[in-house]
Formats: structure tokens, C-alpha cells, sequence
């Protein structure tokens, strides 16, 4: 079964003025306090624009194609690691002083030395 996708200049340009459009609107009328939770814990979205950067990626026939796709991956890719980054800093705000989560390094040990 081949399933095939085509979608003109147009189409697509009308699809992503209309995409665009309603997402200033969602976040216009989003009240202040929850703008920040709401962009943050919507970090999925680029975990899709990632794999419809692939998508386009590993369908790309031209060296345009190629380098928009790179790009979409790399941008994407980067997006999301820097709002899981934002969203724990700002759900760290929220914690009380004396609860704060000590900051796991990467070259930590799992287990602190034992004291004779």
C-alpha cells in the first residue's frame, strides 16, 4: 500500500498562515500566569516538529530540500532540549526553600564514599 502525501505552494502556505493565526490567538488570551506552565509543558510539539523534520529530511530529492530538513531537525532539536531545560528551572521557582532538588551532575557519583 502506497500512501503518498502532496501538497501544493499554496496549500501549504495557507495552511501555515492558518496554523499561525490560531496559535496567536490561543496564546493572546492566556492569562499571564499560565503562559510560561503552558509553554513548557507543551515541549511535545517540537518532539513533532523533529520527526516531521526526518519526515521531510529523508524524503528530500534536492539539496534545498536536504539543508530545510537538516535545519528543521537541528532547530527543532534544539528547541525542545532548551524548554525541558526552562521548564525545570521555572518548576524549581515553585519549590519552598528548604525542598529545593539538588542539581544531578553528570560526573556525580551514584553513591557518596563511605566514612571509616
Amino acid at each position: 500500500m502506497d500512501f503518498a502525501i502532496s501538497i501544493s505552494g499554496f496549500v501549504a502556505l495557507y495552511v501555515f498562515m492558518l496554523a499561525a493565526f490560531a496559535g496567536w490567538v490561543i496564546i493572546s488570551h492566556v492569562p499571564a500566569i499560565l503562559h510560561t506552565p503552558l509553554m513548557s509543558g507543551s515541549n511535545f510539539v517540537h518532539g513533532i516538529v523533529v520527526v516531521g523534520g526526518i519526515f521531510a529530511l529523508l524524503n528530500a530529492s534536492t539539496e534545498l530540500e536536504q539543508a530545510i530538513g537538516f535545519f528543521a531537525v537541528l532547530l527543532g532539536a534544539g528547541n525542545a532540549a532548551g524548554g525541558y531545560a526552562v521548564t525545570r528551572r521555572m518548576l524549581a521557582m515553585f519549590q519552598t526553600s528548604g525542598a529545593r532538588p539538588k542539581l544531578v551532575h553528570v560526573h556525580a557519583k551514584a553513591h557518596p564514599p563511605k566514612k571509616s
